[in-house]
């Protein structure tokens, strides 16, 4: 295999790991880099010795570039991913896949009509962790999948992060900043959703910083701050999701539980890539853990850009899909409706469940 050219947008506080990947994955040859503030790029190209450092339009105008991946902010994800695709390049993004269906939606029929690749985060349901729970299911360890639940709860990422208001904005939020973990590795594990109903609610209108950066600054919150949604699948398993920026301390765990007509599983986290997976069959007393039967059970974000250079290189689909981030994204909108309408909301879009990874999948392609 020869490698892909690999150009980033977006130098932002998650792009470390994507650079990082360019070295680990060998498939991958991340050759630019460009962001809006090019002291950003020049900061971040001159740190990882990337030898192309770019404005957006150098980046998509470079012929060399095979793949774009779009780490910007939720509220310009669509535009930077259109843009990637009219310049005839694949492009793989952060998550969520854009802020509106419609634009969701223009991102995959642009793709289609030029006949390119669109992937999304989150990566993770690729690990070690969750695809080791999916082979669990797959064989039938618990029987048929029935119910899951997936609590995610906190008190908001400006304990950490210095620069948080983005993540209070339309498009982000609890929902959309942490849901896609979990209903991708729900996706993967149980199959697509038919309807929602959901209730939302924001707590707090303005936040401080309490990061050391910037600590004490004050901004307004302009989008729901604790949301809760119920979930039908398609093959009737029903699901609960919370997603929380307004809870100062909880005992529930961030995994994943589901639960099966002969047992239960216990999904790890499914923000990160690998274990522990515990599970509890119909004759056992107390829940036993699993050894990982996957590799990439370390922190492997780039993951889904890997395996869909491979995929393109090998003309076969990739697993982390522009269908799939299409449904978490109308999954989103639609508890969201719900609350809003007090009434359920039917799932318009259908995705494919993705296929489970080889075992021996490789860790570094050349």
């Amino acid at each position: 295999m020869s490698k892909i050219k690999v150009g980033i947008i977006g130098c932002g506080n998650i792009s470390p790991i994507y650079f990082q990947a360019g070295k680990k994955f060998g498939l991958l040859d991340i050759v630019a880099c460009a962001d809006k503030d090019i002291s950003r790029a020049k900061d971040k190209g001159e740190a990882f010795g990337i030898p192309k450092i770019y404005t957006i339009e150098q980046l998509l105008s470079d012929p060399e570039i095979e793949v774009v991946v779009n780490l910007t902010i939720p509220q310009d994800h669509a535009e930077i991913h259109i843009r990637t695709l009219e310049a005839g390049k694949h492009t793989y993004g952060e998550k969520p896949l854009a802020v509106g269906l419609e634009d969701g939606a223009r991102i995959l029929s642009l793709a289609r009509e030029k006949g390119l690749r669109v992937g999304s985060a989150p990566d993770t349901f690729l690990g070690g962790g969750i695809q080791t729970c999916r082979k669990l299911i797959d064989d039938g360890w618990i029987g048929t999948p029935i119910s899951a639940t997936a609590f995610f709860m906190s008190h908001g990422p400006e304990h950490f992060h210095p620069n948080p208001s983005f993540l209070y904005r339309e498009g982000a939020g609890p929902l959309f900043d942490m849901g896609p973990y979990y209903l991708t590795a729900l996706i993967n594990l149980i199959g697509p959703v038919r309807r929602v109903a959901g209730s939302s609610s924001m707590s707090f209108r303005e936040r401080i910083i309490m990061a050391e950066q910037n600590y004490g600054t004050p901004f307004p919150v302009h989008t729901p701050t604790h949301a809760a949604g119920l979930l039908e699948f398609h093959n009737g398993a029903i699901g609960t999701l919370i997603t929380s920026f307004d809870v100062w301390g909880t005992r529930s765990p961030n995994h994943i539980e589901i639960h099966g007509t002969s047992g239960s599983l216990l999904v790890p986290d499914p923000n990160k890539f690998g274990g522990p997976v515990l599970i509890k069959r119909q004759h056992q007393r107390e829940f036993a853990e699993v050894p990982l039967t996957h590799g990439y059970a370390e922190n492997s974000r780039g993951l889904g850009v890997l395996e869909m250079a491979d995929a393109i290189q090998t003309g076969r689909s990739h697993r982390a899909h522009g269908e799939m981030a299409y449904h978490v994204l109308d999954i989103l909108h639609g508890i969201y409706h719900s609350a809003r309408e007090g009434r359920y909301y039917e799932i318009r879009s259908f995705c494919e469940q993705p296929a489970i990874l080889p075992m021996a999948y490789p860790e570094r392609m050349v």
